[in-house]
């Protein structure tokens, strides 16, 4: 499996799975499948796979510890791009869709609907992060302060549940609000107990170490 990982052609075959949930919604649109309201269809279809994408990248860090792969952490970059681009379509489906591309529309419907606010603060560091994904930031802006900002994407997935909550809340339906909140809370926890796990080693041979010099004195 790790040398399956290496394989010149795992990047594009994982680039094209990538792509299916477009190519579907593509298909279904042009075949009239997208149900009595096909504009809501493709609006909420984009936002449910900006959300799987996030989960898929925000999974690769534990698979890669867990199953001891890190091979794995070479899609990271791709997947955190196609968290933006499906971020991007859902955002395009509405504006033109819902807002038919008026600005002053868009803008007002923004600042009245805090859900859609939300959403659109999400997209924006979502942007930021897609912008500073190459090899070039890394290099301008030091290796340091580049983990710090993309650690902001901790700060997208909890934008992105609040956006899903407030949109759902009209309707009173959280089942799937639940699903996505637990699957990033668990990835988000697992992240937080890693790192509390990698420090108590530190600070125990630290504590013994001032024990020993303690008795020595």
């Amino acid at each position: 499996m790790r040398k399956l990982f290496l394989h010149p052609a795992a990047k594009p075959a994982v680039f094209a799975l990538c792509l299916l949930p477009l190519a579907w919604l593509v298909y279904a649109a042009a075949a009239n499948q997208l149900g009595a309201n096909p504009a809501e269809a493709l609006i909420r279809a984009t936002g449910d796979w900006t959300l799987r994408a996030l989960c898929l990248v925000l999974a690769v860090t534990p698979l890669r510890v867990v199953t001891s792969t890190p091979q794995l952490a070479r899609f990271r970059r791709m997947l955190g791009l196609f968290v933006f681009f499906y971020g991007l379509l859902h955002l395009l489906s509405y504006a033109w869709f819902d807002m038919g591309f008026d600005g002053t529309d868009i803008v007002r419907d923004i600042v009245k609907r805090p859900f859609i606010l939300v959403g659109s603060l999400a997209l924006l560091v979502l942007t930021l992060l897609a912008a500073t994904s190459f090899n070039r930031a890394i290099k301008a802006l030091g290796a340091k302060r580049w983990q710090a900002l993309h650690r902001s994407v901790y700060a997208v997935a909890g934008l992105a549940i609040l956006h899903f909550f407030w949109m759902r809340a009209g309707k009173n339906d959280f089942g799937e609000v639940a699903v996505y909140a637990a699957v990033l809370s668990a990835l988000l926890g697992w992240r937080l107990w890693h790192r509390l796990r990698k420090r108590r080693p530190t600070q125990g041979t630290a504590g013994a170490k001032a024990s020993q010099a303690a008795r020595t004195s």
